[in-house]
């Protein structure tokens, strides 16, 4: 038995009413493993395993437990690996966001549940990552990050591809007739030709950074390609280091606060990133208690740069990004904006780790402050009649030509409406018109699917239109390009403003002024207001505890009874 009660296998004793009882038989069935009794007796790192045949993402994610294992060997521990949900993007219905809070909620169970002094979270694919940074944020226990990585981009005729913004870019030119079924179909066998999350600065690649700057991973391994030696050796070192925290734990709770939070908003603000972070990046920091306030976003975006040059907003891919110096180069150039106290699961500050510079940048891909892709942040919220608790603009990915005007709107009332009127030809729609998208948001049967990115009309398309306004309280995939506002809050599910847009409507959008406002007189929409009707709450199951419990966007869409606010 082991002397010490409140490490290893002895944590958790199950409720049998005889504790000793209850750890003989955990070892007898342990035994059983064909573990030796010293082995045993060592203190137990757990192992989140999120390997699926159905999520590309993690193809990896086998070999690198292997790795974690022999860290955790090396290191005097005892590896246990445990299965957990894996949510892959294209995969889910009615769309993984759906069920990020589910994955969430089950691995925080795991982790509090099991016997285990500190774990390794292996996983990549966009709500993935998210949702194993909340459970930790709740469980509190000594975690290490580990992310699959990005994929690598392929060389095809002349230019370079990878999921998902050539898959976009493709699917455009295909919906305008510029690109044949034939190509189309032979483009498909090439977007995504090895294992990895998409090789972009999107979601995925977004919150590896996010989750980096935050603390849960080890310095300069966010961006390492999934299939490089190098992301198994970062593997083998994470679980080394996740038995160093059993002995001098670095706890979620000392990672995650308001100086931390603040620098991950300043990081995905230069690195031009997805704007689904904003959304995963408020759930994490809402299990703690803290805020992420869309006003401190929008000042922090005026006086933050963007620096990092790739797809979808620029030129190169995550491979290019992690050779020129990754995110500790683009730390290195933001270092007067950051609050370098945070700490990191070693215990670094950041003002340590950034004591000395880079030894390489390829400026190519990570700019230097005085030479910026853009002098302001990638994001901006607006706020207004439209949407109250406020909307999100990629303003690094959309057309600035675009940013102030007033415009008719064209709505669709779901996501079946658009799929039977975007490409009739006798729609009634003009280039300067605002699309409308509504019943899209974490509330609805849609779940807050990636809708945001709404198809120029095929007639407009095929007359040479590349870009609208076009709104929603759904998201984007953050590989997407456009004039997009995402996540109107509150919702139109939820009664939101959004519920009451009319077609023919005015909206007037400024940029400048941070406004999204719907220009209609409040006795009509008054009048709406009145026939509005709430949708049904389903009858049963995860969907309905989701459409009882989830929050808005800028709360994060976590479900209300696992937030700090509600402890």
């Amino acid at each position: 038995m082991a002397s010490d009660l409140t490490r290893g296998l002895s944590r958790n004793a199950a409720g049998y009413g005889d504790r000793d009882f209850a750890l003989y038989l955990r070892r007898s069935f342990a035994r059983s493993m064909g573990y030796s009794k010293p082995m045993l007796d060592r203190p137990v790192v757990g192992i989140v395993d999120t390997a699926s045949g159905y999520n590309n993402c993690h193809r990896t994610v086998p070999e690198l437990i292997r790795a974690v294992e022999r860290g955790v060997l090396a290191a005097g521990g005892l590896p246990l690996a445990f299965p957990t949900i894996s949510l892959c993007e294209p995969a889910l219905f009615p769309t993984s966001m759906h069920y990020r809070n589910l994955a969430a909620l089950e691995t925080e169970a795991m982790l509090f549940a099991q016997p285990m002094d500190a774990a390794v979270l292996a996983g990549g694919c966009d709500k993935t990552v998210p949702a194993q940074l909340m459970a930790a944020a709740s469980a509190d226990l000594p975690v290490v990050g580990l992310v699959t990585g990005p994929m690598l981009a392929t060389p095809f005729e002349g230019e370079r591809l990878a999921a998902c913004t050539d898959c976009r870019r493709y699917w455009a030119a295909y919906r305008a007739g510029r690109v044949s079924a034939e190509r189309i179909a032979e483009i498909e066998g090439r977007l995504a030709t090895t294992a990895g999350t998409c090789g972009v600065m999107g979601t995925a690649s977004t919150m590896a950074c996010v989750a980096e700057i935050l603390g849960f991973l080890p310095s300069g391994t966010a961006s390492i390609p999934a299939v490089h030696a190098e992301r198994l050796v970062a593997a083998e070192a994470a679980g080394t280091l996740a038995v160093r925290l059993i002995d001098a734990p670095i706890r979620p709770s000392q990672l995650i606060t308001p100086h931390s939070v603040e620098n991950a908003l300043t990081v995905l603000l230069a690195l031009g990133g997805s704007t689904n972070a904003l959304i995963h990046l408020a759930a994490i920091a809402g299990r703690r208690g803290v805020p992420v306030d869309l006003h401190r976003l929008n000042a922090l975006s005026d006086a933050t740069p963007v620096l990092v040059d790739l797809k979808p907003t620029g030129d190169g891919y995550m491979e290019d990004f992690h050779a020129a110096g990754g995110l500790p180069a683009v730390l290195y150039e933001l270092r007067d904006l950051l609050h370098l106290s945070a700490v990191d699961i070693t215990g670094t500050t950041l003002e340590q780790r950034l004591a000395t510079p880079p030894p390489f940048v390829d400026r190519r891909y990570i700019r230097a402050r005085d030479k910026p892709v853009s002098p302001v942040g990638g994001l901006v919220a607006l706020l207004g009649t439209l949407a109250p608790r406020g909307a999100i603009l990629k303003r690094s990915a959309a057309t600035p030509a675009l940013f102030e005007r007033e415009a008719r709107a064209v709505v669709f009332d779901g996501l079946e409406d658009l799929a039977r009127r975007i490409d009739d030809p006798a729609l009634d729609v003009v280039p300067e018109d605002f699309l409308v998208l509504k019943n899209a948001g974490p509330r609805s049967a849609a779940g807050m699917p990636e809708a945001g990115y709404l198809p120029i009309p095929q007639k407009l398309a095929r007359a040479g239109v590349q870009d609208m306004v076009r709104i929603s309280d759904c998201r984007m995939s953050g590989t997407a390009f456009g004039t997009i506002i995402l996540h109107a809050t509150p919702e139109a599910a939820a009664g939101g403003p959004l519920a009451l847009v009319e077609t023919g409507d005015r909206i007037r959008l400024s940029v400048a002024e941070r406004r999204l406002d719907l220009l209609v007189d409040e006795a009509i929409l008054a009048r709406r207001r009145t026939l509005w009707r709430a949708p049904p709450v389903p009858a049963r199951g995860w969907d309905r505890l989701v459409a009882e419990q989830v929050l808005q966007a800028d709360e994060g869409c976590d479900l209300g009874f696992l937030t700090a606010a509600a402890h």
